[in-house]
This record gives structure tokens, C-alpha cells and sequence, in this order.
């Protein structure tokens, strides 16, 4: 075959891919040099879906693209759907055709930017409902006030099988990643959806050898076992076991963390507990009421539910502080009080050494 007939299949093969992927995918794919102007990496967070013209105007604002000329340009020569851009985080690399630049802004299939970032979402440290609302609001575009709301709505109570007081169960505080404009229902089945990975039917099993009923009772031991030991790890096995003894032998948890939940300040600041503390009558107060209290008093970290799940096997029923941030450890009442009165010394001896 001659040179004249090889460049003549090559040119029909062109006009061939060219009449299947349109004229403007052709250029897009062959000749387009047109590039962002940043020379480091540019990041953009919409609230809300940007118009053509917002977008153009931050665009240029920002350095990407010299004038708002070259994007309209771009939106008419690669077709791009101007209603169609999308709120959310987006980074924009150095160098980027024009072309890859306005189809990532274009909303995709499920309803995301095409180039779309996902945002790191962290939220511990939380007790109730409106902490989860509080720390969650401020990664991602749903208000704390919606983000409660739909929480606490008796429909989506119902839809996930929890009570007000047990819903804190729901929610597994760890690090996650999730869209910007992620709003307050999103967000709740994405953390549903973790929440049914983590109770696997092993650890399903577990509840039932521990002698427990639901999940949101092994969050809620968790949630005391946490409070009452947050900086040893190592306890949280022994804590957790101490305390299923005692509801197994309808002994109350007598829980210190548990009464403090009963004050809308949980006590902060005191530094002496009294009896007036402990007698504040409210279901969560394990002085008064015995077994488990109606919910989680915080959202553990799920390493102490696991422990909850796995228990150290000791026969103990009381713990004291020993002044270190560990606790001794007793069976009977009279080494219990071996260990109070050990404890007191301690603190009497730290307290004169401070006014020294």
C-alpha cells in the first residue's frame, strides 16, 4: 500500500473517533493546551451551588484563570452545562486544562462535584446530642441546630430503633471523611452505616455472654467505664468487668461519673465530691438506681466497648483512685476500705504539700 493511501485510512479513522466523541471531546483530547494559570495548588469551598458567573469571578479572584473570558470560553467550547456546578470543597492542581477544570465542577451521577474533595470530619469529646451537633457543624456545610434536629426527630429515632437518652449510641466517634455539603440525614446514615459494620454477629454474640440485651447498654457501660477511666487503657477491661459483677449480683454501680451527668455543669470545677452531689435524684444517677442508666452519659471511643465486649475475668466490686490516675482494686468491703483510706492519705499528704 502507498504512503498517500496509509495517510488516507488515518484521516478517515480521525473523522471516524471524531463523529463518536463530538468535535469539543476531540480538542479536549488533542489540541487542548489551554492551562490554569496557579502555579501551587488553589483550594475552593462553596456553601452553595456556584451560578457560572460566581464561579468565573472566584476563578479569576483566585488566580486560575487570567479573566472571567477564558472560562466562558471554555463553558462554550467543551459544552459545559453552566447549571450544573456544585457546591463543596475542590482543589485546584497547577496546570489544569480548561476542560478538566469546569467538567469537575459539573455535578457527576450521585450528585457531587465530578472533582469534588471530601473533608475530614472528626467529632470526640462529646456527651450528649447538641456536643455531636456542635463539633460536626464545623466540617461540614449542615447546621448543628439541623443536625439535632433530625437526630432527635421522632421519625428518625424510630427508623434507626432508639430512644432519645440512647441514641448517643448511634455514633461512633473516630475520623472520618464525607462531601462538604453532606447534610444532617446524610450524615446520620453514613454513621448508621458504621455503626451496623461495627456490630458484627460475633460481637452480637459477646453482648449475650456478658449478659447484656442491646448495643446501646454495652455503649452505655463503655460511656461509664470512659468517664470514670479515660488515661489507662489497660483498666478499661478490669473497670467494665467490675461493673458487670456488680449488675449481676443487683449490686448498684455506684458510678461517680454517672451522678455528676445529672448536673447541667457535671460538677466542673468541684474538687471535693459531697453526699449532696451523690443524692441528685435523676434516672442516670447509679447511687439511687440500680442496673444500667437509660443511655451513654458520652460517646466512648469503640476500643472501650470492646472491652466491654471482652472483660478481664476478676471477681472485683469496688475501685478506688490510688492518686496516680490508676485505681486499686478490691473483692470485699474491707479492702475496699483499705484502699479509700489509703487514697485519703495520699490526698491529705498532696494537699499540705501544695500549701507548703
Amino acid at each position: 500500500m502507498g504512503r498517500k493511501g496509509i495517510i488516507g485510512i488515518v484521516l478517515v479513522g480521525l473523522i471516524g473517533v471524531g463523529a463518536y466523541l463530538g468535535r469539543h471531546k476531540i480538542k479536549a483530547l488533542f489540541s487542548d493546551t489551554k492551562r490554569t494559570e496557579n502555579k501551587t495548588e488553589v483550594k475552593f469551598l462553596f456553601r452553595e451551588d456556584p451560578t457560572a458567573t460566581q464561579l468565573a469571578h472566584e476563578l479569576v479572584e483566585a488566580g486560575v484563570l487570567s479573566n472571567q473570558k477564558q472560562f466562558f470560553d471554555a463553558v462554550k467550547e467543551y459544552a459545559i452545562d453552566t447549571n450544573a456546578f456544585a457546591a463543596g470543597k475542590y482543589i485546584i492542581l497547577s496546570g489544569t486544562t480548561h476542560a478538566n477544570l469546569l467538567d469537575g465542577f459539573v455535578k457527576g451521577e450521585n450528585g457531587q462535584g465530578k472533582a469534588e474533595q471530601k473533608v475530614r470530619v472528626l467529632f470526640n469529646r462529646c456527651e450528649v446530642i447538641p456536643d455531636i451537633g456542635s463539633n460536626i457543624s464545623k466540617c461540614i456545610l449542615a447546621d448543628s441546630a439541623s443536625i439535632v434536629d433530625y437526630i432527635l426527630n421522632p421519625k428518625t429515632l424510630k427508623k434507626y430503633g432508639f430512644t432519645a437518652e440512647q441514641v448517643p449510641a448511634l455514633f461512633i466517634p473516630k475520623e472520618y471523611e464525607m462531601y462538604f455539603d453532606t447534610d444532617a440525614e446524610t450524615f446520620v446514615e453514613l454513621m448508621a452505616a458504621e455503626f451496623r459494620n461495627y456490630w458484627t454477629p460475633e460481637r452480637e454474640q459477646k453482648l449475650k455472654n456478658i449478659g447484656l440485651k442491646t448495643p446501646s447498654q454495652a455503649v452505655t457501660l463503655a460511656s461509664i467505664v470512659y468517664m470514670e477511666q479515660s488515661r489507662v487503657p489497660e483498666e478499661w477491661p478490669i473497670i467494665a468487668k467490675l461493673y458487670l459483677n456488680r449488675i449481676e449480683q443487683g449490686i448498684p454501680l455506684q458510678a461517680d461519673p454517672t451522678f455528676k451527668f445529672c448536673w447541667p455543669d457535671r460538677l466542673k470545677g468541684v474538687e471535693h465530691l459531697l453526699n449532696v452531689h451523690r443524692d441528685k435524684d435523676c434516672p442516670y444517677n447509679t447511687y439511687i438506681y440500680t442496673g444500667i442508666p437509660p443511655g451513654p452519659i458520652c460517646l466512648p471511643p469503640y476500643e472501650v466497648v470492646d472491652a466491654v465486649l471482652n472483660p478481664a475475668d476478676v471477681s472485683y466490686l469496688f475501685l478506688c483512685g490510688d492518686g496516680t490516675g490508676k485505681h486499686n482494686f478490691a473483692t470485699t468491703n474491707a479492702e475496699h476500705n483499705k484502699n479509700v483510706a489509703a487514697y485519703r492519705k495520699w490526698l491529705k499528704e498532696y494537699l499540705n504539700s501544695k500549701d507548703e
